[in-house]
């Protein structure tokens, strides 16, 4: 190995410090361990394989799900004096055999390639003449059926690590379920992995729900009060896209459509022209969304329902990647989700309908609830949110209003209860707010329904007022939606109990329909205070330096970076240098020219001063201890030495029994805990460890694990290391 991991993420792409997770995750693939990584969009993932792939020796394999995903990441590296290359359809015959011969003469770090070529022909045998020594699965999600996203060739990847036992490899996702994450260590023929989960929880975004009314109008308000900022918005269907698009034009706003339906020439222009800041706006279906690296995206508005949390979370997560705050906007009408269930008619295997239901219904919840939009998006995800009030969502900064609704709730179920004893079925709720509120329709006559003594006793509320009190009581369990398409609803065991009791019941008030279009801009937590005349400089000369070189802006620097700049106005390139996301080769290649351009701003205006207490570009998670250990290995430690064993440590802390034994290996290493080789592993075992290691050397320990068939496990063999460590006193 050459450079340090630190010195790699300083020089190489100009941070100080690790995210969380993102040192543990490299240290783990450097050992030779295979290793799952569930970090959230914008957690830094692309580091946890570049930066190995930097510091091991050889060529690294990254498998990557659409081809302008990996000509984006393959420009950034490049831009950060990265040798890196990709290989798919889109380069023509003479560029693929010159990027080939690069590869025979080990020119390049990193490898990009989609399922289908890594698994076609002789590729495999390509790979190991090109000295590929590990393997990075992004969007590993990819390979579950059980995911939302679910890509029938990942399932071929097997093959490849069967065929590559050897190596270690890391599986990438921002978002899996236990049932996926469980199902891609399966399916990616994983051994042992290391498992690290952070915190699905972004913090910069602000999550809001709207009644949705005028859909059109309301995104346009939305994006009309955020000039200069990009943003995506999702809608179900392709000519939801071409229509929404052609409405923003035609009030100025640059905006595309993108859907699977467009020619690939225009779907792939559209995308280029958002990529390239010439579209603010891109309309698009669910087709849109993985090939995007555009850090910038400071909104998405869901004009639409999702069909499930799940991608409602990875479509959200498009925004603020960067780490600056964003808003995340979905506009709910009931009647969306009543469309998508319709979609359930066209499934014919009725496991994967039933499954496909059920997520559907969550999302419901989620959209109708009026609870934290953080703790009910985390708990899906069985996380828990600490405290009442996340501060940056809609029903936190706007609670809505509580009130006794126990006439209201008895007035509804006396209707349902009433429809169900005059005609022996149940009905939808569209129905039952028809007969409450006194409507004169085909079939409130036809079944003779204007005679129930319900008819008409709710005239003084209005009906969709009645809808959403409705949808409150199945989601308090006192009424309850048949699971067919139907959607008919009928009174519980519980809204009989509350029918014939005096228990109150307490309802909130429907969102306010006065301004329906009401999606104003809320002042963001957690923007970075800057010279806004001067950071709307630098991102002209930024998208300058960008078409000279034909890549998007954000491949030359971030908003996150010019912000700083603005922040800090450097004259010198070490001052530069020390702004985050300025490494030796963008200091090289745009250094003069930001730092002229800053001197200049400064002959005719103001330098500004803002509060001491600057953005701390650093994550919050501690630095490492004087003793060499990490803070979260030190955690482990204290539990260890109060009395807890390996399971419970795991089962407190939340994370991987091979991730806490790791954590005493480093304390081993470092003579922090006082153990015994014997704890961990026999004599006969430390000898047929002592004759591996004797072979392959201690700096990775796949190879030994493969050398002794698997037999012995990797936590056994951390430990070896770690007395090993600990006797040469080189911890």
């Amino acid at each position: 190995m050459g450079r340090s991991i630190h010195a790699i993420l300083k020089e190489t792409y100009g941070y100080d410090s690790f995210r969380p997770y993102q040192e543990e995750i490299i240290r783990a693939s450097l050992s030779g361990r295979d290793v799952v990584a569930i970090l959230p969009t914008g957690a830094g993932k692309s580091i946890c394989y570049q930066v190995p792939a930097l510091a091991r020796d050889g060529l690294t394999l990254v498998i990557s799900p659409l081809i302008a995903l990996m000509k984006d990441q393959v420009d950034s590296l490049v831009a950060n004096g990265v040798a890196a290359t990709f290989l798919n359809s889109s380069l023509d015959a003479e560029e693929a055999r010159h990027r080939q011969r690069g590869l025979e003469e080990g020119h390049y770090k990193l490898l990009y390639a989609a399922p289908e070529r890594v698994m076609n022909g002789g590729f495999i045998d390509d790979l190991r003449r090109w000295g590929v020594n590990a393997v990075a699965v992004d969007e590993a999600h990819c390979v579950s059926e059980w995911g939302h996203d679910f890509r029938p060739e990942y399932r071929q990847l097997a093959r490849l690590r069967e065929q590559l036992s050897g190596l270690p490899f890391l599986a990438l996702t921002a978002t899996a379920t236990d049932r996926v994450r469980a199902d891609l260590v399966q399916q990616l023929g994983l051994r042992d992995p290391e498992v690290f989960i952070a915190s699905f929880n972004r913090p910069n975004l602000t999550y809001t729900i709207l009644p949705k009314a005028k859909p059109v109008r309301q995104v346009f308000d939305f994006v009309s009060a955020r000039p200069g900022e990009a943003g995506i918005v999702y809608l179900q269907s392709r000519r939801g896209t071409e229509e929404m698009a052609a409405a923003l034009l035609a009030e100025g706003i640059p905006a595309r459509a993108y859907h699977a339906g467009l020619e690939p020439q225009v779907r792939s222009e559209n995308q280029e022209a958002f990529l390239r800041d010439r579209a603010r706006v891109i309309c698009a279906t669910v087709a849109f969304g993985m090939g995007i690296d555009k850090p910038d995206v400071r909104y998405v508005i869901h004009a639409d329902l999702p069909k499930n949390v799940e991608s409602y979370y990875q479509e959200t997560g498009r925004a603020g990647r960067d780490g600056l705050p964003s808003d995340c906007v979905l506009l709910f009408s009931k009647g969306d989700f009543v469309r998508n269930l319709r979609f359930l008619d066209e499934m014919t295997d009725p496991a994967a309908a039933a499954v496909t239901r059920r997520q559907m219904s969550q999302m419901l919840d989620f959209a109708e609830s009026n609870q934290c939009r953080r703790r009910e998006l985390l708990g899906y995800f069985g996380e828990e949110w600490p405290g009442d009030n996340c501060g940056s969502c809609d029903a936190c900064l706007q609670p809505r209003e509580t009130f006794d609704g126990t006439v209201e709730a008895k007035k509804f179920l006396s209707c349902l209860f009433r429809i169900r004893q005059k005609s022996g079925f149940d009905l939808g709720m569209k129905h039952a707010t028809e007969i409450l509120t006194g409507a004169n329709t085909e079939k409130i006559r036809k079944w003779q329904h204007d005679t129930l003594s319900t008819y008409g006793i709710g005239r003084d509320v209005p009906r969709a007022d009645w809808q959403e009190i409705g949808s409150q009581l199945v989601r308090l369990g006192f009424a309850r939606l048949s699971e067919d398409s139907y959607q008919t609803v009928s009174v519980t065991e519980a809204g009989m109990g509350l029918l014939k009791g005096t228990k109150p019941v307490i309802l909130t008030r429907p969102p306010g329909r006065a301004e329906p279009a009401s999606t104003a801009k809320i002042a963001r937590a957690g923007e970075i205070p800057c010279d806004e005349g001067l950071f709307q400089q630098l991102r002209v000369l930024r998208k300058r330096l960008a078409d000279e070189r034909n890549v998007p802006p954000f491949v030359v620097f971030g908003d996150r970076t010019l912000r700083y700049l603005a922040l800090r106005y450097p004259m010198s390139e070490a001052e530069f240098l020390a702004v985050p996301g300025v490494g030796t080769q963008k200091m090289t290649d745009f250094g003069k020219v930001f730092l002229a351009e800053i001197a200049t701003w400064l002959e005719t205006h103001e330098r500004q001063e803002f509060a001491a207490t600057e953005p701390d570009p650093k994550p919050s998670k501690p630095m490492k201890s004087e003793s060499g250990v990490g803070a979260t290995a030190l955690e482990t430690l204290r539990l260890f030495q109060e009395g807890n064993g390996i399971p419970k440590i795991a089962a407190l802390r939340n994370l991987a029994e091979s991730t806490i034994s790791s954590h005493l290996a480093q304390a081993v290493a470092h003579g922090m805990v006082n153990l015994a080789p014997r704890e961990f592993y026999t004599e006969e075992e430390e000898m047929r460890i002592a004759a591996a290691a004797a072979q392959h050397g201690m700096d990775q320990l796949g190879p030994i694990h493969h050398a002794l068939g698997g037999a012995i496990s990797y936590e056994k063999l951390h430990f070896y290391r770690a007395f090993a460590k600990r006797a040469a006193g080189n911890p």
